[in-house]
């Protein structure tokens, strides 16, 4: 089994698949290997403080949002990518669960076989997130004890997520061929111009779209992550992943490029982390206009990357690779 170094020497070295190995090897492996990383200094915090769990758990959460779209390969095994960020959760599962489960107070139900089991509502970033930044006060020593078993199993499907890649699916992309998952070089290309596209979509329609709801209802409780002040930092975050995608995966697409940096640089003009002002017709007008500024980078990786990869302009994006 070739080591993380050598695996990407030898991506690297396959130039018919320049681009496929690019992406696996300087922006697949070193974002999930800082995933990983995060996750499991979180999981080795023994200390209960918020004071010290919050900046572990902030830079754990960094660490996904730069490679939350690769939501193909390992972290679809398993229902590992609902499991590692449960959003959006319209019905409020997750809060319910979990509620139920600090009731109940069974210990047993924190062992780490017993958390894989548990719903995947109750898991991941949000799970934390309800622990670490609770509407109303926790008492008593199961929430603590819950914290640390949510992030260590959090940090066990991190390093899955990593392994499989290294172990399996870097070379399922980058060796594509009979009796493959991908056949060719153009479908390897394909599935990650859809985890690409798929990414932007759920940036405009997601992160953005919720919280804008329509002119008459905005509905700023939506927004993703907001007990923890999150909204706008993993979109912000999300489209530097993204932007780096792009570049690995077609270097030549200066349209593509262009569009990211005016989305980032509107992103960053924005002093709402929250998007708590939709309800403002100047402020939801600037939001309006990021998730029109990010749906014209699809627009742009369509035209543009699209035709260098040999993939289809028309395929939807929602159907997965």
């Amino acid at each position: 089994m070739l080591k993380p170094a050598a695996l990407l020497l030898a991506l690297l070295a396959v130039p018919a698949q320049a681009d496929v190995a690019e992406v696996v090897a300087e922006h697949a492996l070193p974002g999930l290997a800082k995933f990983t990383a995060t996750t499991a200094a979180l999981a080795a915090e023994q200390s209960c403080d918020p004071a010290r769990l919050r900046p572990l758990y902030h830079q754990a959460f960094d660490a996904w949002a730069g490679v939350a779209h690769l939501r193909l390969g390992p972290v679809e095994e398993q229902g590992r990518v609902l499991a590692i960020a449960f959003w959006p959760d319209p019905k409020g599962l997750g809060a319910k669960a979990q509620r139920a489960l600090i009731a109940a107070a069974d210990p047993a139900k924190l062992a780490p076989e017993h958390m894989a089991e548990q719903s995947v509502a109750i898991r991941g970033f949000f799970g934390l997130e309800r622990l670490l930044y609770p509407a109303d006060p926790l008492t008593g020593d199961y929430p603590c004890a819950l914290t640390h078993a949510t992030a260590a199993d959090l940090a066990r499907m991190a390093a899955e997520v990593e392994a499989g890649w290294k172990d399996g699916f870097a070379a399922t992309l980058t060796q594509p061929g009979p009796g493959a998952r991908y056949l060719t070089e153009a479908e390897s290309r394909q599935a990650l111009l859809t985890a690409f596209i798929t990414g932007l979509e759920f940036n405009a329609d997601q992160r953005l779209g919720r919280p804008l709801g329509s002119f008459d209802k905005p509905r700023p409780e939506r927004a993703e992550a907001r007990a923890s002040d999150r909204s706008l930092r993993n979109l912000q975050l999300s489209l530097l992943g993204l932007r780096q995608f792009a570049l690995k995966l077609v270097p030549d697409a200066p349209a593509t490029q262009a569009a990211f940096d005016r989305a980032i640089q509107h992103a960053d003009t924005l002093k709402d982390p929250v998007f708590a002002g939709v309800a403002d017709p100047g402020a939801r007008l600037k939001l309006d206009i990021l998730a029109q500024d990010i749906r014209a980078i699809r627009d742009a990786a369509l035209a543009e990357m699209a035709p260098a990869l040999g993939a289809s302009v028309g395929f939807n994006a929602a159907d997965g690779d």
